[in-house]
């Protein structure tokens, strides 16, 4: 497909600080007008990541691209792209107009610039709050006043950095909802920077895991959780059971060693594989058949909707996690029950060394 004018490449970038690669062969598209976010643990390098795209560190190798336009030796204000610190860095003696107009710079005629000011108020529902400073503001509206600051000079693309991670929990889910509205509503091509895979799970187009600063896999939200590409990126974006088990053929595998398990998969006779699934779809009975594992009840979490039981396996090393309805009785602490993996929500790995 042709890239669109609008469109964002990054190939290739590596940043290396000595002999670490902070960021090491880093290449992801993003089209114009989606929300891509960029999710790891601290330390894999999505910050710098960011940065390098933004023209605040220079890459050691690779370069930015924009619609065929090499970017990568441009200065940041040259680049088109509007940024969102994870501290918002608000001027605290500027109004949130003051701050706002301050992106502008003084080469805009005042009038024009005052239009512009109380328009990119108005986007972000702060018109009526021009004249308070930051320390006035509650955190959500720091944030709206520095993205209508990042988003003064109509950039092509919004670069964000954990913009919901400095905000209290109880509001971070509806600011990032009113965040995603406000993206869908100005169609602005959008990268954003987090740790929290809830969050980019709610709200991105696509996800891009990333791990010691390379990119491990790039898809929807669903196809991540889904069918994640490897254990790691399973296990970052939600909880997911791990169990050892060795192919007996081309149709069946045993989980941990005995409990046979028909699904279709390209390993050969003998080989040591990793059967992966969500809490979601162990299924928990009182009554063991051929296809299921022993299992005992070792402790419970109410989590609203539903109930999340912890179960001791033999031969497991960590509680095998499974959820069921709230209100749907299953036994008590300690009581001994039989869990079924079902073929279609199971996921295979070759067992790591």
């Amino acid at each position: 497909m042709a890239a669109s004018p609008s469109d964002l490449a990054i190939e290739g970038l590596t940043k290396r600080f000595g002999r670490i690669a902070a960021v090491d062969d880093l290449s992801l598209s993003v089209d114009a007008g989606e929300f891509v976010c960029l999710v790891g643990p601290s330390g894999c390098g999505k910050t710098t990541a960011l940065r390098l795209i933004a023209g605040l560190e220079r890459p050691t190798a690779g370069r930015v691209v924009s619609g065929g336009s090499d970017l990568t030796a441009l200065q940041p204000a040259e680049r088109g792209m509007g940024m969102v610190f994870q501290s918002y860095a608000l001027f605290p003696n500027m109004t949130a107009a003051q701050n706002i107009s301050f992106a502008l710079g003084r080469s805009m005629p005042a009038n024009d610039r005052r239009a512009r000011v109380a328009e990119l108020l108005e986007l972000v529902d702060l018109a009526a709050f021009a004249r308070r400073r930051p320390g006035e503001l509650s955190g959500g509206q720091q944030q709206r006043v520095a993205i209508a600051r990042a988003l003064a000079r109509a950039p092509r693309f919004l670069l964000l950095d954990e913009p919901l991670s400095a905000l209290d929990p109880q509001i971070r889910g509806r600011l990032r909802n009113e965040l995603k509205l406000l993206q869908r509503r100005l169609g602005i091509t959008t990268l954003m920077v987090t740790h929290d895979q809830a969050e980019a799970l709610a709200i991105a187009d696509r996800i891009a895991v990333m791990r010691a600063g390379r990119l491990l896999q790039v898809g929807t939200p669903e196809a991540i959780y889904d069918m994640p590409a490897d254990p790691f990126t399973g296990t970052f974006v939600g909880p997911l059971n791990l169990l050892p088990a060795t192919v007996e053929s081309a149709g069946r595998i045993a989980i941990l060693d005995r409990a046979p398990l028909k699904i279709a998969h390209n390993f050969p006779a003998g080989a040591k594989v990793t059967v992966a699934i969500r809490p979601e779809f162990v299924e928990v009975a009182a009554v063991p058949t051929d296809d299921t594992i022993a299992a005992r009840i070792t402790a419970r979490e109410f989590q609203g909707a539903f109930v999340r039981l912890a179960l001791t396996v033999e031969g497991l090393d960590k509680p095998l996690l499974a959820d069921i309805a709230s209100g749907q009785t299953i036994g008590a602490d300690g009581d001994a029950v039989a869990v079924r993996l079902p073929a279609a929500r199971v996921r295979l790995f070759a067992a790591g060394p």
